[in-house]
């Protein structure tokens, strides 16, 4: 964990935050508005971000009411006073809806609390309302000290001394409501809590052959009830932004009887809790249900969620998203000046950017005032390109059309899953299939990877094949790791007998490598010259040309979870420190990020070299802690970091060397990080890029249609769909074997070694930390890229 975090940058170009001292400078977080699991996470993100830096750092309790009532409300924090929080739901710093604050003279008490400690940076966490009451208050900032001098409260030299007050806002809301980000703190955590209670009832649903109506959150914006629609496959959607048209019971009530007359044996319909239809009526569960038992006589129940949505513990996109923002803060309160707008910190496809905070409140008042006016479509537009795709995709997931409607393209595109198993692939596959018969062509699955492949394990597959694949883990086609070098020319015959046109690859770094030796070999077997794609399936998440693969976020969510519960079998007993093994082969991605969300205290990997001096500088720097501050250590490994320093040294290092102050616990996770169903990130992201992936298939299929066969060997036929900070991208295969790591199978450069010194902070070391690539000031209209067929925002 010692040493300095170099990028790609040289070093002329970087700049380093301890050129941002904050000595002498005060910075107040405080919670407001309504609860969001990852709160805790970001308050502890700045509080520590803060103390590294210099600056002392108050916590406000109860939000604004506790600005205006000050007191025991705003208290200095330490370092030690937020640990044990990053796991926790809600806030412990507590939250109120303040009207004091709404008023002129609650304002100004505010004003005297935050000066009489000296504090003129201010971190807000909440929606749009909280950060609306924030932008007023500086505002207001010079004017209310000027009073504050009138009545004698102040002296007038504090007039100039806290000349201005800085505000930067991250938003805390599960229902994603807020524009100029694509995921607000919370939100991917009600999405688990959705998601959890979804797979149980599909459960008895099934058993029973019953319809459930489920409410979940929203009720102004659609997001919770769009992406979990998309996430379990639900037969119907309802939400405040696309009202449905009239004769939509009729419509519903047709799609629910196909699907009964299809052997399926239970329906689900998901509803916003603001759904309206066109004529702006309510539309509510139990409106639904007393429809469905009328017309079609089925058993229906419904389900109301409520506030388990917001409760439990915070998912481990939305603590390590929580910690990134806390310190991209804390950050962008050091580099204002006077003139520095109110900003909110926002996550833009895979990048933190700073944005104008009044530009993104302006922005989602438009999207009511569009809903308001009946200007749906506009509304969509608003809410971002994310929910775009989300809807997009859920349209042509959503119902079968006619085999009379559909465009009759001849096309034969094949799908198999290649490399170890990875929790989304079935969610990957299911939208391919269903997206690709919807654009006219004929899927076959291919079983057991290129192993299948040259066997002749492949068959067609229907519509209907992949119902409910969604929610399942693992590989429903089965995937085996066998390479496709030594059976080219059995694999080209299959391709020839079966007619194959296109391939879909969905899997790891052996799926990358097929895909090189097929397109390598184009030359000697003309069957591989047809478009090909990969979508990166993998646990290690070590495929370059994409930040992130499918299933990397369950194995994330597995680690984070072990982790806490390890911790807590130490609640109660005396000090003791875990060292738990990661898989990710040579890529530290799990250890590292997954280490960010548990709350490591170290983390060795392979890609950042390390010696016994250095686990010798670990073992004291975490015996120091053990002593003054903190109860539990944690500690995680990746699998390979280094061929000597193994998980039996390591702990057996720190069990001697911490004898008298600590003892010692080791857990090697394996396998079950590959396990269990995939979350909703997965589950999403799996059924997005495989629907785009089959896009770009039957646009690459058109143009290389000639003469009555397909024909396309050039290198943008061979390409791997992957994200890659703001966007999704297409990207030609033989253009990334610059970019890898043949030998350790990891990208030559990795995004996330960024996120390294983040976790060192929050661990208590001293580190350099660049902030040269730090979120810069940006135009709401500005942050999104422009689409082109090398280029989807998803």
């Amino acid at each position: 964990m010692t040493g300095t975090m170099t990028g790609p940058r040289r070093q002329d170009t970087r700049k380093f935050v301890e050129n941002l001292s904050g000595a002498g400078k005060s910075i107040a977080v405080l919670t407001s508005g309504g609860d969001a699991q990852g709160m805790n996470g970001a308050v502890r993100a700045v509080v520590r971000m803060g103390i590294y830096v210099g600056a002392k750092v108050y916590l406000i309790h109860e939000g604004y009411q506790g600005m205006v009532d000050g007191g025991e409300n705003i208290k200095e924090a330490t370092w030690e006073g937020v640990s044990s929080m990053l796991q926790v739901g809600g806030t412990v710093i507590g939250s109120a809806r303040c009207k004091d604050f709404r008023s002129h003279e609650g304002r100004l008490k505010a004003a005297h609390n935050l000066v009489r400690h000296g504090i003129t940076n201010l971190c807000v966490i909440g929606g749009d309302g909280s950060l609306t009451g924030a932008n007023l208050f500086r505002e207001e900032w010079s004017g209310l000290l000027a009073e504050l001098v009138e009545q004698g409260l102040i002296e007038a030299d504090a007039v100039q001394k806290y000349s201005a007050l800085h505000i930067v806002g991250m938003v805390g809301s599960i229902d994603n409501d807020f524009c100029g980000t694509d995921m607000t703190i919370g939100t991917d955590s009600a999405l688990h809590r959705i998601i959890e209670v979804v797979d149980a009832i599909m459960t008895t649903a099934q058993s029973h052959q019953r319809t459930f109506v489920l409410e979940v959150m929203g009720r102004h914006c659609g997001y919770l009830a769009l992406v979990s629609a998309l996430a379990c496959g639900a037969d119907w959607v309802f939400f405040p932004e696309l009202p449905p048209e009239d004769g939509w019971e009729d419509n519903m009530c047709q799609k629910l009887s196909e699907n009964r007359a299809d052997k399926k044996r239970l329906n689900i319909i998901i509803v916003a809790e603001g759904a309206i239809d066109c004529h702006n009526k309510a539309i509510t569960p139990d409106y639904i249900k007393d429809l469905v038992v009328g017309r079609l006589g089925l058993d229906t129940r419904v389900t109301i969620l409520g506030h388990v949505q917001r409760g439990g513990t915070p998912s481990a996109f939305d603590r390590i998203l929580a910690s990134r923002m806390g310190v991209e803060a804390v950050v962008a309160l050091l580099e204002a000046s006077a003139d520095t707008p109110a900003c909110v910190v926002s996550l833009v496809g895979n990048e933190a950017v700073r944005l104008p905070l009044m530009e993104c409140v302006q922005m989602t008042q438009e999207v009511q005032k569009a809903m308001d006016e009946k200007k749906f479509d506009e509304a969509v537009r608003l809410r971002g390109r994310s929910f775009e795709h989300n809807l997009s995709t859920y349209r042509l997931l959503a119902s079968r059309k006619a085999d009379s409607e559909l465009p009759n393209s001849s096309f034969n595109v094949a799908v198999l899953n290649v490399g170890a198993p990875a929790a989304g692939m079935n969610a990957a596959v299911r939208s391919a299939v269903r997206v690709g018969i919807t654009e006219g062509h004929k899927m076959f699955a291919v079983n057991d990877g290129f192993e299948g492949f040259h066997k002749g394990q492949i068959k067609e597959i229907k519509w209907g094949d992949v119902g409910g694949w969604t929610g399942q883990g693992g590989s429903l086609l089965g995937t085996k790791r066998t390479l496709p070098g030594k059976h080219l020319d059995k694999i080209a015959e299959q391709m020839r007998i079966h007619n194959i046109n296109a391939l879909l690859v969905i899997g790891g770094f052996e799926a990358y490598m097929g895909l090189l030796e097929l397109s390598s070999a184009r030359d000697k077997y003309s069957e591989f010259c047809v478009p090909m794609v990969m979508i990166p399936a993998t646990v290690s998440n070590n495929i370059p040309g994409s930040d992130l693969s499918i299933g990397s976020d369950t194995a994330l969510n597995a680690i984070t979870d072990t982790c806490d519960r390890i911790k807590q079998s130490a609640s109660g007993t005396k000090r003791r420190v875990f060292i738990i093994e990661t898989m990710g082969g040579y890529c530290g991605y799990l250890a590292t990020v997954g280490g960010l969300a548990a709350g490591a205290d170290a983390v060795y990997i392979f890609e950042e070299p390390f010696d016994i001096r250095d686990l010798q500088t670990n073992v004291e720097h975490l015996t120091h802690k053990m002593k003054t501050s903190i109860q539990r250590g944690l500690v995680l490994r990746n699998e390979n970091c280094n061929e000597n320093f193994t998980t039996d040294f390591i702990y057996q290092l720190y069990s001697e060397e911490g004898r008298g102050v600590f003892d010692c616990r080791k857990n090697i996770l394996g396998h079950m990080q590959q396990g269990g169903a995939p979350s909703p990130f997965d589950r999403n992201f799996g059924t997005k890029v495989a629907a785009k992936a089959i896009q770009w298939i039957t646009r690459m299929l058109k143009e290389s249609y000639k003469g009555g066969n397909v024909f396309a060997n050039s290198e943008e036929s061979v390409c791997l769909l992957g994200m890659r900070r703001r966007a999704m991208v297409f990207q030609p295969l033989a253009q990334l074997q610059g970019e890898t790591d043949f030998v350790h199978r990891i990208p030559k450069d990795q995004w996330w070694l960024k996120l390294r010194p983040v976790m060192k902070i929050l661990a208590k070391y001293k580190i350099d930390y660049d902030v040269s690539e730090s979120g810069q000031l940006e135009h709401v209209t500005q942050v999104r890229p422009k689409e082109s067929d090398f280029s989807a925002c998803i």
